[in-house]
């Protein structure tokens, strides 16, 4: 088939160096034209591996003083768990297999740096070889405010008392029309990326999110993932980049999108923005996640041939897509997250939250035989 992209767009984008205009012109092109562009552009990157974590979420609370209008999960007067909660959790992650619990909560108001940090230390000091990922940077960003420190500061200390990653959550969209929007209060774009950028020199790497389909415009969703690859180029940090569609149900923002006449993201759309994100942030970041929460099982498993590699965690326990009328589940177990990656033609790993692979001692035998 003869592609009506241009060669120019074509160059750009294996070279790692396509443009806003370039961005633009893909989305215009036929769809199927993009996400076989993007599928070539990981193919070259990570080959036919497809690989998944086994994890824990763990929300430690749904109080919130945020303002946020796309939330369901806010609850002021909700649940508050304490560190034997916290720990029973992990401890019920370790005996599933988990190498990684993923900690977030709402942001409460009578807590400093020390509450966080206790949650770290009291998880390491129980399950040392749990890999933690953990706290947003709107968590980092008002732990750090608090407690009166620099953001510098906080993270350090975070880093010391063992948290071993953090999620690049709480970025919507880089976008501060935007955020004032849906998100007054909240950290704006600047304060994201000064956070993101922070953890990676103390050593914390992170992922990046982008979560679209609300009032934002195809421009704002560019731009944003043009923000991760300018702060990968400089860092180096980002592990992964994940397109999550936003919930348009049981929220101030989703009531007004539903009153419009509007719903939920098209299958189209969800595809287009996970093969964008590949081919603005080839040779930058390897890692493009589908989502199965979001997406749903099937849409993210088409997203393998769109220029997704990755199809996130087990998970285990799952609230705030739940509570804003996901209906995809909680919780997929390792043997059916491989049944989907086989099933689509790619080779399934497990891995850490770094993405080094996992090798179980089932493999390691059957590499002893081949050697032999």
């Amino acid at each position: 088939m003869i592609s009506t992209i241009p060669d120019h767009i074509i160059d750009n984008a294996y070279k790692g160096k396509t443009t806003k205009d370039d961005a633009l012109a893909l989305l215009q092109a036929p769809p199927f034209e993009l996400f076989e562009l993007a599928d070539r552009l990981r193919q070259e990157t990570v080959g036919d591996t497809v690989t998944y974590v086994i994890n824990r979420n763990i929300n430690f609370t749904d109080r919130c003083i945020g303002k946020c209008g796309f939330c369901a999960f806010k609850d002021s007067s909700g649940y508050l768990l304490n560190i034997e909660d916290i720990l029973d959790k992990v401890e019920d992650a370790v005996e599933n297999n988990a190498t990684e619990v993923c900690i977030q909560g709402g942001l409460l108001p009578d807590v400093d740096l020390s509450f966080y940090t206790n949650i770290i230390r009291s998880v390491k000091s129980e399950f040392p070889h749990i890999s933690i990922h953990a706290f947003s940077p709107m968590e980092i960003y008002h732990a750090a405010k608090q407690s009166g420190i620099s953001i510098e500061e906080a993270l350090l200390e975070l880093k010391n008392a063992g948290l071993d990653t953090m999620p690049g959550t709480a970025a919507e969209i880089l976008s501060d029309r935007v955020r004032e929007k849906i998100c007054p209060g909240k950290l704006n774009t600047a304060q994201w990326i000064e956070v993101i950028s922070k953890a990676h020199t103390t050593g914390i790497n992170t992922t990046a999110t982008i979560m679209y389909g609300h009032i934002e415009t195809v421009e704002e969703r560019i731009d944003h993932i043009m923000h991760v690859r300018d702060i990968q180029m400089k860092t180096g940090g980002i592990t992964e980049f994940v397109p999550l569609p936003f919930m348009p149900y049981n929220n101030k923002i989703g009531q007004e999108i539903i009153e419009s006449g509007r719903y939920a993201t098209n299958g189209i759309d969800d595809l287009q923005i996970h093969a964008l994100a590949r081919i603005i942030l080839h040779t930058h970041v390897d890692n493009i996640q589908a989502s199965w929460v979001k997406l749903g099982k099937k849409l993210a498993q088409v997203a393998l041939h769109c220029g997704a590699n990755d199809l996130g965690g087990t998970l285990m326990e799952e609230k705030i897509s739940s509570s804003a009328g996901g209906k995809n589940g909680e919780i997929m177990s390792a043997e059916e997250l491989e049944w989907f990656i086989i099933s689509s033609g790619r080779q399934a790993v497990q891995r850490n939250t770094i993405y080094n692979p996992i090798i179980s001692s089932d493999s390691m035998k059957q590499i002893e035989v081949e050697i032999l």
